[in-house]
């Protein structure tokens, strides 16, 4: 329904017609729905290392609102992904950093490097990416130095999980977006140089029309003023009875009456960039000029040097063609019966041609003025020439001087720049190194992991052979020489008051709960309690029988 205003003043009328806004509404909500089933998805996936980490073994188990506050986090973090990428990376940084200081968790660690990938590809700009980073960092080294088991090891895990975890995803996603943005400015380049190229056809169209109506205009001119000419020759003849005299000059009037109408028709199709005209076949300067005066115009050649230096059909003859044809005419029509000459002086570099004549025998026909010797000027300085027409003496001269001209080579250009390209290119080469060093990094991380458990392996057997009361010194033989560092403390039973407690391992296997045992010294280095830790994920009942 259109819109009603009352008043200049008043604002319009908002009421909101139904029939319109529920399709509109239906089309959003349809819009919609695949971006909230792909979240939902996504989510599930995310989720499910979560659920099941624990359930295996590969975490110590947690209490069950923690994993649901977690789940909570992670669905936050997945629906706001999409609008603000940099607070999802940040919501899922803080929750690892939560669940372990060196922020590498089976759980959370997959939905971390989606994120940190989502981040990549989705913000626009690096630096609150960067900052984002530093930040994880920093809060992590300073929560492993305060509360870390490991120190050591638990900063190389940091660094190698922020490495190869969250900066190499984010920057897969930063050269995936600009992969993007490289292909659709490829498709907006194309259509552009499709645009131009139909343009220059067109502009090349027009050039050539214009090209052909200028020389016809130059051509047909100068045969229309040599016709004028003659027809002045046979007006002034004596022995011409009077009536054909009065034709004569009735033939002289409409031929320069025909030449200055096909100046001002075809004078609208110039160009000043025009290019040069044709020259007739096989038709050279000094046979326009004896054509010239087989028609009556009293012109004389007068070549020095071995006249032109110009090469037959070529860009320099050409313009030499159109200089003399053009001052011929211009001497035919305005100055009928002047002597006129043309001398061609062949140089090195060029030739230089001068075409001289006197003052008028006869009465000229009235004409517009033209822009022929503009035209001259143009064609003769765009091919590196000179060029100068005046008045000279009691008459009128022109001198062109046009250099020799070969083939011309096409511009050697320089290769277009790629913006684009050498940004992939280093986004390539980021990627690539910070891919080496997050394989070194965690590679490094894993083999001091390994070579710690593997070093803190008590044997079952040395276990069952430690007595009670015996002194730390005389254990010593069957101890290994490292502790365990991910030791159990929450599902161990609670020590003596006033001891000292050391946890082994029970096998050597990596990344999987094991059972640890545990021993405790008092304060005389004796042995006053050991303990026996199940993995996680036992039943109290299967604990009780492995205890026994």
């Amino acid at each position: 329904m259109p819109r009603v205003y009352r008043h200049p003043w008043e604002p319009p009328d908002l009421t909101i017609d139904s029939s319109r806004a529920l399709p509109v509404a239906c089309s959003v909500g349809r819009m919609e729905r695949p971006r909230i089933r792909r979240a939902c998805l996504l989510w599930a996936a995310l989720a499910l290392p979560a659920l099941t980490a624990d359930a295996i073994g590969l975490n110590e188990p947690r209490a069950f609102w923690p994993q649901i506050a977690g789940l909570g986090v992670l669905a936050a973090a997945v629906a706001s992904a999409r609008r603000h990428p940099v607070a999802a990376f940040g919501l899922m940084a803080v929750l690892s950093l939560l669940t372990a200081p060196a922020l590498f968790t089976v759980s959370y660690g997959p939905a971390l490097g989606v994120l940190a990938l989502l981040l990549g590809l989705r913000a626009a700009r690096v630096l609150p990416a960067a900052v984002l980073f530093v930040a994880v960092g920093c809060v992590g080294a300073a929560k492993v130095a305060l509360v870390g088991v490991d120190p050591a090891a638990q900063w190389v895990v940091l660094t190698g999980t922020l490495l190869f975890g969250c900066v190499f995803p984010w920057l897969g996603g930063r050269y995936w977006r600009q992969s993007r943005e490289l292909a659709a400015a490829g498709w907006t380049r194309a259509a552009r140089l499709e645009d131009e190229q139909r343009s220059a056809e067109e502009r090349a169209r027009l050039r050539e029309r214009a090209r052909i109506a200028q020389d016809m205009h130059d051509s047909l001119g100068h045969e229309l003023s040599l016709i004028a000419l003659r027809a002045g020759a046979l007006q002034v003849a004596p022995d011409l009875p009077e009536r054909h005299r009065g034709a004569a000059a009735d033939l002289r009037a409409a031929a320069a009456d025909a030449t200055d109408r096909l100046h001002r028709i075809i004078g609208v199709l110039r160009e000043d960039d025009e290019p040069v005209p044709l020259t007739p076949a096989g038709e050279s300067v000094e046979q326009l000029v004896a054509r010239a005066a087989e028609s009556g115009l009293p012109v004389r050649w007068e070549p020095t040097g071995g006249g032109t230096a110009a090469q037959p059909g070529s860009v320099a003859e050409r313009t030499l063609h159109r200089v003399v044809r053009e001052a011929l005419t211009n001497a035919a029509r305005h100055a009928p019966g002047a002597p006129v000459t043309v001398a061609a002086a062949g140089e090195a570099g060029g030739t230089t041609v001068t075409i001289t004549n006197g003052r008028a025998t006869q009465k000229s026909s009235p004409s517009a003025g033209g822009s022929g010797l503009l035209g001259l000027r143009t064609a003769v300085t765009a091919s590196g020439g000179d060029f100068e027409a005046g008045p000279h003496g009691e008459g009128f001269r022109v001198r062109a001087y046009v250099p020799e001209q070969s083939t011309p080579r096409p511009p050697r250009t320089a290769a277009p720049s790629a913006p684009f390209t050498r940004a992939r290119r280093r986004v390539a080469v980021a990627v690539g190194a910070a891919a080496c060093a997050g394989v070194v990094l965690v590679g490094g991380a894993f083999a001091w992991y390994a070579y710690t458990e593997t070093h803190s392996v008590l044997e079952p057997a040395a276990y069952a052979r430690l007595g009670l009361g015996s002194t730390a010194a005389e254990l010593a033989p069957a101890l290994p020489d490292r502790t365990a560092r991910d030791a159990p403390v929450e599902r161990a039973p609670a020590p003596p008051k006033d001891t000292d407690c050391r946890y082994y391992r029970a096998s050597g296997e990596l990344l999987v709960s094991v059972d640890h045992f545990r021993l405790c010294f008092d304060t005389g280095g004796r042995l006053v309690a050991k303990d026996l830790i199940p993995r996680a994920g036992l039943s109290e009942d299967a604990h009780e029988e492995f205890v026994r």
